[in-house]
């Protein structure tokens, strides 16, 4: 494979920044330009990573270029319009979390994917870890037998000056709160390990921060394995920490960590009598590149015909199904079935339905 990608980054936040440090691992992806309406900003991130064009808006990118790549790290409300709008230019997008607004906005995107023949994915690095991928490798073998008990929790700290921000802690904008902004990706992690969720019973409230979303969620969902699972997702936490629990029928996996993982954050307990798991699991997972450098580099791979799109907009569905459901139950008081959210419904037009400001405050 020899090809180059010219490849744009729209926004030039701190996502933005590790999006472009992982594209300049790639050989196969060339920085073409970066779209971001702050002068300041868009000239600053052209300098620091070598982009050769900058753009105050898409549509005037997308009349100077015709992209191969596009990503988004745009705030999330514009993702859908933006990614719809790369696709019928031709471009391949790989947009950041959450990837549009709800299941509305994901039909939408699938349907500028068929006209145009170029593939759009979501971001979820979590996905693309040696460790994360061994995990799977192993549960799919069934090495550990059938999961049973579930532990998701994602426990950060937002404080006022994080949601100065304009778009931040606002519905339109930022789409919802810890639920959709920073649990998705260890929610996403959960359904991509443990298979097909079905059903979600779940609360929601706005404790302590002056926003209109919510700042923290708990919820109860259950397996079509039969296991059950306990989320959280929280910006109201000093001690932060991002915590996965699995027991399994012969193990308990757990991982403790932040925003990023090491060999060690891992750990493994057997049951008595099955210690031969532990050496299955302590065998080599592989290193290499960041967990975002490989799922990019797949991509890239796939756009030049090596290799199918991970992350899809069909793998993307089971978290924002279950995002919408947790917001309609937590809403509604009601437990909610996956694929139970249609169209006419509220929530199947956003994740967030017709919630307005304030509507978890006590």
């Amino acid at each position: 494979m020899t090809a180059v990608l010219d490849t744009v980054i729209v926004g030039a936040g701190q996502v933005a920044q590790a999006h472009a440090r992982a594209l300049a691992a790639s050989p196969h992806v060339r920085l073409a330009a970066v779209v971001e309406p702050d002068p300041v900003a868009r000239e600053a991130f052209a300098r620091r990573h070598g982009a050769p064009a900058a753009y105050a808006d898409l549509d005037t990118l997308l009349t100077a270029m015709r992209p191969d790549l596009a990503h988004i790290c745009s705030p999330p409300g514009v993702h859908a319009d933006q990614a719809i709008a790369c696709l019928d230019a031709g471009a391949w997008v790989m947009c950041e979390k959450p990837l549009c607004g709800g299941l509305a906005e994901l039909d939408r995107i699938a349907a500028a994917e068929r006209r145009s023949g170029a593939r759009c994915a979501g971001v979820a690095q979590w996905r693309f870890s040696p460790r994360t991928q061994r995990l799977r490798d192993l549960i799919d073998r069934q090495a550990f037998g059938r999961p049973l008990a579930v532990s998701v929790e994602t426990a950060w700290f937002r404080d006022e000056a994080y949601y100065a921000a304009p778009w931040r802690g606002r519905w339109e904008s930022e789409l919802g709160g810890p639920t959709v902004g920073v649990g998705i990706h260890l929610m996403d992690l959960a359904l991509w390990l443990l298979g097909d969720w079905v059903d979600v019973a779940a609360l929601a409230s706005t404790l302590d921060r002056e926003i209109d979303v919510e700042d923290v969620s708990v919820a109860a969902v259950r397996f079509a394995s039969g296991a059950l699972a306990t989320v959280v997702n929280s910006v109201l936490s000093p001690r932060e920490e991002s915590r996965l629990r699995i027991d399994f029928q012969y193990a308990t996996v757990e991982f403790n960590a932040l925003y990023s993982e090491a060999p060690g954050d891992w750990r493994l307990t057997a049951r008595p009598g099955y210690e031969p798991l532990l050496s299955a699991w302590e065998r080599e997972a592989g290193a290499g590149p960041s967990r975002m450098t490989r799922q990019f580099g797949r991509f890239a791979s796939a756009a030049l015909g090596e290799g199918d799109v991970e992350v899809s907009l069909d793998e993307v569905r089971p978290v924002l199904d279950l995002v919408s459901s947790l917001y309609k139950s937590a809403a509604t008081g009601n437990v909610v079935r996956r694929g139970s959210i249609a169209p006419g419904d509220p929530f199947y037009a956003r994740v967030s339905g017709d919630l307005g400001p304030g509507a978890f405050r006590p």
